[in-house]
């Protein structure tokens, strides 16, 4: 049976269509990051990056922020107003939170069109359980997409970082984000070994506070963690030589004390989370083909996600594991620019094919 639109004239024909792609909208990829949340909009790139933080009126259940915003509001909020991060190393551990965020987040991509209705790319950690993937599926559908196709954060790395992935060589990629350092090879368009390692970014940070509780005993948060590390801290001699001036309560006396930090102490700090992401890097090797090091040593590991931008941490690996390290030069939006790469494929297979996807 003839479609009415048909006989429409090609002015309204194209109006009417012009008004379904509206209400349907791009395809987004998403990198949804324990620390920060990544939107790729389809034929414009990386349009959000925001902190994964929402903010809510637990006596209303109302969302009052999300991103930047809510993170702001940190410890500074009244008692019916609380600041929560959706995701914990990796894995979503407050669904309604996290759907509160999507929704935000997918919102904003659309210029706060409501009634899109995206397909979506998704990235989780390539060690989580079907429990944790669904949970993801769940949020992103709840959030408004008509469609989610969830794929390994390693592969869209890969893809994001420009490696051969679908070529008979290996390849090897280390993703260093908030909650998880992705480690895998690829070869064929497959992960051929990898490990997920559940010490990032956000363990670099505990390690520094906890590491000056210890040492002079005085309480920092974890904002100023975070910035110690991103000013001041690296993984390796002379590549940073940055002193830290910080302020923090004194646990003996609860006042404020000032105390200052050298670059050496700001490496010992970090060294054992360090040492667990080079350690589980080299233990990938363990399970690999004589072939597929050889291609590895050749051609060396990419470094992607926001730990890469540790200084002297590709110098540290590289010594580690013996073989070259190169540092993607967006690191960051390395695995939203990988799933933004997959929605291409993704146009390739009829929805329907996808039912328990729809909603």
């Amino acid at each position: 049976m003839q479609d009415h639109r048909d006989r429409l004239p090609p002015a309204r024909r194209a109006k009417a269509a012009g008004r379904l792609r509206s209400a349907i909208g791009h395809d987004l990829g998403v990198d949804l990051g324990t620390a920060n949340t990544l939107i790729f909009l389809k034929g414009r790139g990386v349009v959000l990056a925001q902190p994964s933080y929402v903010a809510i009126d637990t006596r209303e259940g109302a969302l009052i922020g999300a991103g930047e915003e809510a993170r702001e509001m940190l410890g500074r909020t009244p008692p019916n107003i609380e600041v929560i991060r959706p995701l914990q190393q990796g894995v979503i551990n407050d669904l309604d939170a996290a759907q509160a965020m999507l929704r935000e987040f997918i919102l904003r991509a659309h210029h706060r069109r409501r009634r899109v209705k995206p397909r979506v790319v998704i990235c989780v950690p390539s060690g989580v359980s079907m429990i944790e993937r669904r949970a993801v599926e769940e949020a992103v559908l709840s959030a408004g997409a008509r469609h989610v196709q969830i794929v390994s954060e390693p592969l869209a790395a890969a893809i994001g970082a420009g490696l051969p992935v679908d070529e008979p060589r290996g390849s090897m990629i280390v993703d260093v984000g908030g909650g998880t350092t992705e480690v895998a090879v690829l070869v064929l368009g497959s992960i051929l070994a990898s490990t997920s390692l559940r010490v990032a970014g956000d363990s670099i940070d505990a390690a520094i506070v906890n590491w000056i509780r210890k040492q002079h005993a005085v309480l920092i948060g974890d904002r100023t963690a975070e910035k110690i590390k991103t000013q001041a801290g690296s993984a390796w001699p002379g590549v940073r030589d940055l002193n830290a001036d910080i302020v923090g309560r004194d646990l003996t006396t609860g006042r404020p004390k000032r105390i200052h930090l050298t670059p050496d102490e700001i490496r010992e700090a970090v060294a054992e989370p360090i040492d667990d992401i080079c350690d589980a890097t080299m233990g990938v090797f363990d399970r690999l083909p004589p072939e597929i090091v050889r291609d590895i040593a050749k051609h060396g590991i990419v470094l992607t996600g926001g730990g890469a931008l540790l200084a002297g941490l590709d110098r540290r690996l590289a010594r580690d594991v013996g073989v070259k390290v190169h540092v993607d030069n967006e690191p960051l939006t390395c695995v939203a620019r990988g799933a933004g790469r997959l929605l291409d494929r993704l146009s390739d297979l009829p929805e329907k094919e996808h039912p328990r996807y729809r909603r």
